[in-house]
């Protein structure tokens, strides 16, 4: 049986098919509403040019005042040590939520469910108020003697309280993105580790660790914004960060909005460094993974 070849296709059809016009499709509604949309940016760039109740004479006085700049120190400062303390208590609770002991998972689970089920601020009052419950702090054997004891309004002072109520706080969540980064490594991965016959340790901070970091590492990051931002709630405890310096300010001059504008302004400029930190950590951690 012969098997036939098709007819190879003539000059003049192929010649017909080049010349055949290439019809643009026309996307009208796409440059109405790209039109629509940069006429309200301006419109909304030229409100905070000419409006005077942005009073931006105001804003330039205080946006670099020595009490601003000393506030934000303490905003940073509280954000700081609530992601180093946080992370780090967040590391070994995820440890216990994946360890085999039922006793770990248990207190793992339990703290993660208290501390994410409380509100934040209910978080922060408790420990300002702590020395209502317990007026000395102990160091010494578990019911039994004590060897020092201390004023607990001396130990923790309401910058102490803040960060304590921060970072236990932050430590829930952080345990819970710490876990989701590592389950999501490929199982045969472990297998692979293990195979190659690697200590523990190797095993998991060579092949494990780094491919956990590039799904920790976009939550992390949203989780230190996030506090970073959410400092602000410790103005109910009377501390001097950026928001709470900033409404005293203003309940002195009145100028609500302007000085409103320097805190806003300045958590939008360090937000945008965490972001670019952000992004050069997730590349350093993508090496291997993109093209």
């Amino acid at each position: 049986m012969s098997i036939l070849a098709a007819p190879p296709e003539s000059s003049e059809h192929a010649d017909d098919d080049e010349a055949l016009p290439v019809a643009r499709k026309r996307h009208p509604w796409r440059w109405v509403t790209g039109g629509i949309a940069l006429v309200l940016v301006a419109q909304f760039a030229h409100g905070l040019v000419t409006n005077p109740g942005w009073d931006w004479a105001t804003f330039a006085d205080y946006f670099t005042a020595a009490s601003v700049l000393s506030a934000l120190k303490v905003t940073l400062e509280l954000t700081l040590w609530g992601t180093l303390l946080g992370f780090f208590i967040g590391i070994w609770l995820a440890i216990g939520r994946l360890s085999k002991n039922p006793v770990l998972q248990a207190i793992s689970w339990t703290y993660i469910w208290a501390f994410r089920s409380i509100p934040l601020i209910v978080q922060l009052l408790f420990w300002f108020n702590l020395a209502y419950l317990y007026k000395t702090v102990s160091l010494g054997i578990p019911f039994g003697p004590s060897f020092l004891d201390f004023d607990t309004n001396n130990v923790i002072s309401g910058f102490t309280a803040a960060v304590i109520g921060l970072a236990l706080h932050q430590a829930a969540y952080s345990a819970e993105i710490i876990r989701a980064g590592i389950i999501s490594v490929d199982q045969g991965q472990w297998e692979a580790a293990k195979a190659l016959g690697l200590p523990w340790r190797r095993q998991f901070f060579t092949i494990i660790a780094p491919q956990a970091m590039r799904g920790i590492l976009p939550n992390a990051a949203n989780e230190v914004i996030s506090l970073f931002k959410g400092t602000s709630i410790v103005s109910t405890m009377a501390i001097a960060e950026l928001f709470y310096q900033v409404q005293v300010i203003f309940g002195r001059n009145g100028r609500v909005v302007p000085l409103l504008m320097v805190a806003t302004v300045w958590y939008i400029i360090l937000t945008t460094v965490l972001s670019i930190v952000q992004y050069y950590i997730e590349r350093h951690f993508a090496k291997g993974a993109v093209r």
